[in-house]
């Protein structure tokens, strides 16, 4: 699953040529974010075919020359590499992934890109070489916290494990045991699952049909998180240039520590709610000024600050939630997570 395609790249009736144009636009507007915003942008101009001017987009990213240094290099290049494949340049492609493969990214992304492009391509060993690189790195043996964005490394790899007719392993038990879909993994990846299409056995079809709806249900799943539900979060010399220009907002934010404290609760409730795909979006006082006056409003406005957080979200800064234990804390304290915010 391409992690840059949006709910709405999924419906015949987009124009992808359009959209993608709007979001450049966008970008202009907001070059702050014209990171995400470029590469929903050239995701769309993939859908359409446009390979060669989505290349370009991952190259203006990538330029020295560009405005504002590339957040997530790695990411972009898996996403060249992927693009470039597609339209025989495959050399260049390869290149690209071995040099992915060997900066060991951090963030899941990556390689779940390069895996795909990899198994779409049926280099089917190779594809799961970079999987077991990548579960290595980031879910070692023992793992059973498994953050939402490194499910795809475990289920990329326990397809390709099935095409291979590999045994189960440790990472493949892992996969089952997060999967949420209602048929089990084993027969979502089952090879030999195109021999049933064609069968005249009303039982089989049957199974058939009810493997494909989870199968749908899965991609639904992911493809409705275009960003999460996002909490505000300001830190402490914004918060208090925040209070000082508007102090009606006080009592919103009695105290940073308060602050923090409710972000952290928030999160909790709503993921014991059932709430999926939340996270984290920082505040700054000018850009949050200027979302008022674009609202024609007051920033003393308490009922803004929820519009404000889903608009920064929508824009791509917003952060997933909850980090890994192990990850730095999002309140910014420079210690863990699981020793700050996400102690028990």
């Amino acid at each position: 699953m391409r992690p840059d395609k949006s709910a709405a790249a999924d419906h015949a009736d987009v124009d992808h040529i359009a959209e993608a144009a709007r979001l450049e636009r966008t970008a202009g507007l907001y070059p702050e974010d014209a990171e995400p915003l470029l590469l929903q942008a050239a995701a769309h101009l993939e859908l359409a075919g446009a390979r060669d001017r989505a290349t370009t987009l991952y190259d203006r990213l990538l330029s020295p020359d560009a405005e504002r240094p590339a957040a997530s290099p790695l990411l972009i290049r898996a996403l060249k590499a992927s693009n470039l494949w597609e339209y025989d340049h495959e050399a260049e492609a390869r290149a690209i992934i071995d040099g992915i493969r060997g900066a060991a990214p951090g963030d899941p992304a990556p390689w779940v890109i390069v895996a795909e492009s990899l198994e779409s391509h049926d280099e089917l060993e190779q594809a799961h070489e970079t999987f077991t690189e990548a579960a290595t790195l980031l879910l070692p043996p023992g793992t059973t916290d498994v953050p939402y964005a490194t499910h795809p490394i475990l289920f990329g790899r326990h397809r390709v494990r099935r095409l291979l007719g590999a045994d189960h392993d440790e990472w493949d038990a892992l996969a089952d045991r997060v999967s949420s879909a209602p048929v089990s993994l084993d027969e979502l990846h089952d090879p030999k699952r195109i021999w049933s299409l064609g069968s005249e056995n009303p039982a089989e079809l049957r199974a058939e049909i009810t493997r494909i709806q989870a199968e749908l249900g899965s991609y639904r799943e992911a493809l409705s998180r275009p960003f999460p539900v996002a909490i505000l979060h300001w830190s402490e010399p914004e918060l208090t240039e925040l209070l000082t220009a508007y102090p009606g907002l006080s009592t919103e934010y009695p105290s940073h520590e308060a602050h923090l404290s409710t972000i952290e609760e928030s999160l909790r409730e709503l993921s014991a709610s059932g709430t999926p795909n939340l996270g984290i979006v920082t505040g700054t006082v000018p850009s949050y000024e200027a979302f008022a006056a674009s609202e024609s409003s007051s920033p003393e406005d308490a009922s803004l600050l929820p519009q404000y957080a889903t608009t920064l979200a929508a824009r791509g800064r917003a952060t997933s939630w909850p980090p890994e234990r192990s990850a730095g804390c999002w309140c910014g304290s420079g210690r863990a997570y699981g020793e700050c915010h996400g102690a028990s």
